[in-house]
This record gives C-alpha cells, sequence and structure tokens, in this order.
C-alpha cells in the first residue's frame, strides 16, 4: 500500500514538504501503517511520539539543526524578497563605503578650485541619496518578508496539529501553543530577513578596513591592531547570548501555560476564593524570569559597553596617526577625512552584534516552533469498507502505553455489527483511551484493531471520518451558528432537515427553538449550560452518526430522564449502527446488549448486565451493596438495578 498523497497542493502548508532532507521529516518512513498494526515505537502509530519529552523538541544539537532546517525553508518561501533584502541591503553597504572616497576627493577637488568639483559635488549627492533610497527599498521588503516567513511557520505548524493524535498535542498547553505560534513564530519569522541585512552590514567594516590600507598603511595597522579584542568580544557574546535567550524563552513558555489555565479555570478559582494563591502560582517563576531577563541584557549590555569603549578609542588611534601623517605631507586633507570615515566605518562591526543578536533569539524562537512538527502524525492508508458493512469491531489483543505505563494491555475483544456495548469499571480503568483507540483517535502501541475486516490505520481519512462519529463529556462547539454547530462535521454538510432531526433526537430542538434566532443564532449569542452543550454535541455525533459510534461519558450532565429519552432516540431514531457507550449510568449497562468491564486496563469480563450483576465487584463498580446478591432477570434487570442504586450509600448515577 501506498503512502498517501499530499493533502494540500500547496507544498508550503504540507509539514511533510518542510524539507527534502530526511533528517529533517519527523515524519520520514511514515505513510500507512502497516496491517498489523505496528510495533511499540513504530513509524506512524501513536508510539512514535511516545518516548518524546514533554516539550515536544528534540534535545540540544537535534533540536538546532531542525530549526536551521525550518529557517532554511522559510528563506525559500520568500527567496525572491530575500534576496531583494539581501541586494539592497549589500547596494546600501557599497554606497556607504563609496561616500568617504567620494567625499574625501570633493573636498580635495573644491579646495583646489578644480572645475570638476561641481560635478564630483552632484556624484556625493547622489551616492548619499542612493543609500538612502536603497536603506528605505531594505525596511520595505524586510517587513514583507518576516510577515510572510511568519505566515508560513505558523500554517506549517498549525497544519501538523489537527494530524497528530490528540494526546500527542495535549502535551503542549493552550498557553505553551499560544506563545510558540505567536511571538516564538514572530521572533522566528524576522531570521531570514535579519541574516541577509547582517551579512550586508559585515561589508562596510570590512570595507572600510581594507580602504584604510589603501588609503594609508599606517592608520591599517594602528586599527587592526585592536580587533582581536573585537573579535573575542563578538564570540563571548554569541555563546553567553544564545544559552541566556533560550532559557528566558522556556521559562516564558511555562508561564504562559500556567496563565491560560488560571483564565479557563476562573470560576473554579473564584468559588474556591484561590485567587491570591493562582496568581502566586502563575507570577511564581517571574523572579526567575527576571533573572534570566536581565542575564540576557547583561549580556548584551556588557558587549555594548565593552564596544563602546573599545571603537573610540581604535579612532583616537586612527586620527591620531592620520593627522601625523597629514602633518608630515604624507596625507591630504580630504584622504585624512576618507580615513577617519573609513576607520568610523570599520569600528562600526561592534553594531553587528544587534543584528547577530536578533538572529540568535530567533533562531532559538525557531526551534520552539519547530518542536511542533515534531509531533508525529497519524498516518491513513486509501482503504475503504465494504459497502453496507455491519459495523463489526474487533481489538486484538490491544496494548496502550502512556509515559512507560501500560493503560491497556492485552485488550482483545469482537463487538457484533449493530451491537450497543457499554464499556463499564472504576476511573483509570481505561474506558476513555479503549474508546479512543476503537475509534483512532490514537493508535495502540501493539495489537490491532479493525472495522469490518479492515484494519483502522488502512483506512483513508474521509472514509475512517466519515464512518466512526464521536461525542464527548465535553464537546467543543464549532462554527458560526447553532446550526454550523450541529452540522459540523466529515463529508457532505446535512441539510436543515437532518440538523433539526439530529437536535430532536438529542433533545436540544426545544431549548434551540427557544434562542433569539432559533437555530440562526450565532454560538456568542447562545448562552448555554453543560447539559445543553452536551446535547448539542450529541446531536453533532447523531447528525453525522456512521457504521460505529462512540459515546465517551457523553450524557453525564444530562438528568436521568433526558439521558433515557436519548437512549431511546439512538435505539430508534438514529441510524443503525455500532455504539460504543463509556458509562458511568447504571441505566446504560441496563439497556446495552453487551458490558464490557475493564479492570486495570484489562478487560475483566464480558456478557449481558443481567449475568454480570451476580458478582459483587461488577456491582461495587456502580457503588452498589445489595443484600442479596443474586441476578435480576432480563425482564427486571432496569428496576433490580434501581433497587440497588436505592440502597447505595448516596448519589450513584454518575459515579466514576
Amino acid at each position: 500500500m501506498t503512502a498517501p498523497p499530499n493533502r494540500n497542493p500547496n507544498p508550503d502548508l504540507n509539514p511533510e514538504n518542510l524539507n527534502p532532507d530526511p533528517d529533517l521529516n519527523p515524519l520520514r518512513g511514515t505513510g500507512p501503517p502497516a496491517p498489523a498494526g505496528g510495533s511499540p515505537g513504530a513509524p506512524g502509530t501513536g508510539a512514535a511520539g511516545g518516548s518524546r519529552a514533554p516539550g515536544g523538541g528534540s534535545p540540544g544539537p537535534e533540536r538546532d539543526r531542525t530549526a536551521d532546517r525550518l529557517l532554511t525553508r522559510a528563506v525559500r518561501h520568500s527567496a525572491g524578497r530575500t534576496a531583494g533584502v539581501l541586494g539592497c541591503s549589500v547596494g546600501a553597504a557599497l554606497a556607504t563605503l563609496a561616500e568617504p572616497a567620494v567625499l574625501g576627493h570633493t573636498l580635495e577637488l573644491l579646495l583646489r578650485g578644480d572645475p570638476d568639483g561641481p560635478l564630483w559635488t552632484l556624484l556625493c549627492a547622489a551616492v548619499i541619496t542612493a543609500g538612502v533610497l536603497l536603506d528605505a527599498v531594505t525596511a520595505r521588503l524586510s517587513g514583507s518578508v518576516n510577515a510572510r516567513s511568519t505566515g508560513l511557520l505558523r500554517r506549517l505548524a498549525l497544519a501538523r496539529l489537527p494530524l497528530t493524535a490528540p494526546h500527542l498535542a495535549a502535551r503542549h498547553t493552550p498557553g505553551d501553543l499560544a506563545a510558540r505560534l505567536t511571538a516564538h513564530a514572530t521572533e522566528a519569522g524576522a531570521v531570514p530577513a535579519t541574516a541577509a541585512t547582517a551579512v550586508a552590514s559585515v561589508l562596510p567594516p570590512l570595507g572600510g578596513l581594507v580602504a584604510l590600507f589603501l588609503i594609508d598603511p599606517w592608520t591599517g595597522t594602528v586599527f587592526v591592531a585592536g580587533l582581536p579584542l573585537l573579535l573575542l568580544l563578538l564570540r563571548a557574546f554569541t555563546r553567553a547570548s544564545s544559552a541566556s535567550v533560550s532559557r528566558y524563552q522556556q521559562v516564558q513558555l511555562a508561564m504562559a501555560g500556567r496563565l491560560v489555565e488560571a483564565l479557563s479555570g476562573a470560576r473554579t478559582i473564584a468559588a474556591a476564593g484561590t485567587a491570591a494563591r493562582e496568581r502566586d502560582r502563575v507570577l511564581g517563576q517571574l523572579p526567575e524570569l527576571g533573572a534570566e531577563g536581565r542575564r540576557m541584557w547583561r549580556v548584551h549590555g556588557a558587549t555594548a559597553a565593552r564596544s563602546a569603549a573599545l571603537m573610540p578609542l581604535l579612532l583616537y588611534a586612527v586620527l591620531a596617526v592620520g593627522g601625523f601623517r597629514l602633518a608630515t605631507g604624507s596625507l591630504g586633507v580630504g584622504e585624512l577625512l576618507a580615513a577617519v570615515r573609513y576607520a568610523g566605518l570599520a569600528a562600526g562591526i561592534g553594531a553587528v552584534t544587534g543584528l547577530l543578536g536578533a538572529v540568535i533569539r530567533g533562531r532559538a524562537a525557531a526551534g520552539r516552533t519547530a518542536a511542533l512538527l515534531g509531533l508525529p502524525e497519524l498516518g491513513h492508508g486509501d482503504a475503504e469498507l465494504p459497502p453496507g458493512g455491519p459495523g463489526t469491531l474487533e481489538l486484538r489483543d490491544v496494548r496502550v502505553e502512556r509515559a512507560g505505563t501500560a493503560v491497556l494491555r492485552g485488550v482483545t475483544l469482537t463487538v457484533p455489527g449493530g451491537a450497543t456495548v457499554a464499556v463499564v469499571g472504576r476511573s483509570g480503568s481505561g474506558k476513555s483511551l479503549l474508546a479512543a483507540v476503537a475509534g483512532r483517535l490514537t493508535d495502540p502501541d501493539a495489537g490491532q484493531v479493525l472495522l469490518d475486516g479492515v484494519p483502522l490505520a488502512a483506512l483513508g481519512q474521509d472514509v475512517l471520518r466519515r464512518e466512526t462519529g464521536h461525542a464527548f463529556d465535553r464537546p467543543a462547539l464549532f462554527g458560526t451558528t447553532v446550526a454550523d454547530a450541529i452540522a459540523f462535521g466529515a463529508g457532505p454538510a446535512p441539510g436543515p432537515d437532518a440538523v433539526r432531526a439530529a437536535a430532536r433526537s438529542a433533545g436540544a430542538d426545544p431549548f434551540v427553538r427557544r434562542l433569539p434566532l432559533g437555530y440562526d443564532t450565532p454560538l456568542a449569542d447562545a448562552p448555554m449550560s453543560g447539559g445543553e452543550i452536551q446535547r448539542l454535541g450529541l446531536a453533532r455525533a447523531f447528525c453525522h452518526a456512521g457504521r460505529l459510534l462512540l459515546l465517551d461519558d457523553a450524557t453525564s450532565s444530562l438528568d436521568t430522564v433526558t439521558a433515557r429519552e436519548i437512549e431511546r432516540a439512538l435505539a430508534h431514531e438514529v441510524r443503525p449502527g455500532t455504539r460504543i457507550v463509556v458509562a458511568h449510568r447504571l441505566s446504560s449497562a441496563v439497556r446495552a446488549d453487551l458490558v464490557v468491564w475493564l479492570e486495570a486496563g484489562r478487560v475483566r469480563a464480558t456478557g449481558r448486565h443481567t449475568e454480570l450483576w451476580r458478582d459483587p465487584e461488577y456491582r461495587a463498580v456502580f457503588a452498589v451493596r445489595t443484600a442479596r446478591p443474586t441476578a435480576p432477570t432480563a425482564g427486571t434487570a432496569e428496576a433490580a438495578g434501581t433497587a440497588g442504586t436505592a440502597r447505595a450509600a448516596g448519589p450513584t448515577e454518575a459515579v466514576r
């Protein structure tokens, strides 16, 4: 089976095309995972990212190489404009180099009253004007290159995030992602233009030094005597600046993540009265950030101060030697003027530190942004499902690890097509992870998952998402209006009638009709409770129901009556298919065709609820204690469950 074609005709938007060098591409060797489901750590599986550090990036030199290649890709993306920046910068540098010589010669001509003096004066004006115009064009092109490069880095990162397994993307907190995609991408995007300008900025100092020797070797020799100190200064600056910038950005990311966490939990913080504690937690690393910032600017300041002390000394030395040579008649007035100006240009090598610092900061920021591209893609094949398949789901010796610990182990299970299966177990037993594996929101580290005999990893993405639907306990709503939120999903957009029918099945139609504009009400103008949001999430799942529908605690915020109405609608009004219900309600297990009881990541038992009810430990999953551990009959199963609930010590309908 061959790898799927590029998803976007524009290679700039395809993360796999970041660079033809396989060392850069974190997806090298991927494509559809092998039909056997892959082995732990195999490319293309969920394990591909399992051993990565939580920071999401390779440490040390590897991260630097990835950042360099990403920046090279950004340069290629705006190659013409970057070349324009370089060309205009070089042109401006050459005009700057020509100015002292032309000015000195013009002065000599004017002092002698030479008739060519006015012509050379015009030439001076032309050289100065050219330098100013080229600087302006450089600034204009630099802004364009910065914007294009930043946009490319953000598109590449955003193109990768939806393609990776959700649990891998979740390693980066929302604040961390925001910082990487905004401030760090902006800083990295400025590197191509800044690097081009930095290359051109070296020309005036070097050209000035050469001109000094051409005008008078003695002035050049005096200046060169101070260069070793300047070069040592620049080398020390480069090393110290790179380390301090990296540490500063790392602390900045951590603080951004804590801030977003606090903002998203504002109600909880207010209810708990812990605002001051959260403030201290968010700002806890502020002293460290301040220390890293001061260390970074101390490096810059020390370099600038030493340069400021060294450069005037060099200029005064050149001026003294030039004055002596003028007194002896070895130099003319114009030549002395040119020598002093060229010494000033040669001393300008200290100004390169500013551009060098910007490149260093941008390179470190590029490493942070490039870490998002290191998230492994959940690859897809191009296989199709057999037409009219019943939705038979098979898990064969499935194992899933998280942080080196097996959360699911040896799970072998066959769900008949069209059956409703309740997955029950205590908190942490692996129920939600089982649902995620069944719907391929993540890949197993070992084992295989098949739908109607076809491995999920071999299916095309469109087929997989069209035939497997999900509803979650905390659904996120997308779209402009309420109708858009229900219609959101794979495949052709459903019509208004299908949207309303799905809303009725999910019990959402009554409250939607009470909104100011009904189904056309903008989501931003439709304040809803947790239960109402959950019903819209169910409506979205019902609207796009395929042959496999997975409900992960999708009725946890609903009252018992509404939840049972939705269960009945799911059985009679939604497209027939296989249902996997992560159940915490006793009624969900009672109504299911089959119950899968998980314990510590393993299948403890499978069977009808009435059969499992005989086991006291099964009843304990629902916090139910009965005096007689006899099993209820099929006709009285729900009554038995209700009676057991009444005898429980405390509420049991939503026990996790």
